[in-house]
């Protein structure tokens, strides 16, 4: 069995910050609760004896410092995959979230977290991503049958992981949303055997702090 261990990486806003639509074009650091969320994760996976083979990224320095921060004592290369890439928002790329509201309206924000329809102007690239996601997931099972693979990426990536799965939000728990510092596990034992065993969670959540292990 592989295990998939998929990351949102942490806050790159302050907690007085009102909040953006943030994608591929907008390249933010990690706050210093956001390092906070990364080092909180790898303790958590630290205490649950999780040693990861493999460790993935989207090409910004967000979703690559809470990698690094997650397996800094585990000495492991963090690669970059195109298919963790963060989504395009088109005109509402840095745009204050009221303000994109107003311009898409509720219908279509609701649609895009529920059905991972996109609002006008956004480029999510779901043509490819599905097909990416499903590949790399069928190439794992064959490749590290009894690895566990980390991933770190955005909330509008993220969720391609399911439909990838074939999952509908709802589904074991699962939300289209993803929140900073949360993660996802889905087993596949091989390319026609996965499933998922959570999502959204977070650290210290779960009593005893066992999480999805």
């Amino acid at each position: 069995m592989t295990r998939l261990v998929i990351v949102r990486h942490g806050n790159t806003f302050e907690a007085d910050e009102p909040p953006r639509r943030i994608g591929s074009r907008t390249d933010l650091p990690l706050t210093a609760a956001g390092e906070e969320q990364a080092k909180a994760l790898a303790r958590h996976f630290e205490a649950n004896g999780v040693r990861f083979d493999r460790v993935l990224t989207s090409p910004l320095q967000r979703a690559r410092r809470t990698a690094e921060l997650i397996v800094a004592e585990q000495a492991i290369p963090v690669e970059t995959a195109s298919f963790l890439t963060e989504i395009d928002h088109g005109p509402d790329e840095g745009q204050l979230e009221a303000d994109v509201i107003a311009r898409l309206g509720n219908d279509a924000i609701t649609l895009w977290d529920t059905e991972w329809i996109a609002p006008e102007g956004w480029e999510v690239g779901a043509q490819w991503r599905v097909p990416a996601w499903r590949e790399f997931v069928e190439r794992v099972a064959e490749e590290l049958p009894y690895g566990t693979i980390l991933l770190v990426t955005s909330n509008g990536a993220a969720r391609f992981a399911l439909a990838a799965l074939g999952l509908k939000v709802g589904d074991n728990r699962a939300s289209a949303k993803f929140r900073t510092g949360s993660y996802g596990l889905v087993e596949v034992g091989d390319v026609a055997d996965f499933h998922l065993v959570g999502w959204n969670a977070r650290p210290g959540e779960t009593p005893g702090d066992k999480g999805l292990f």
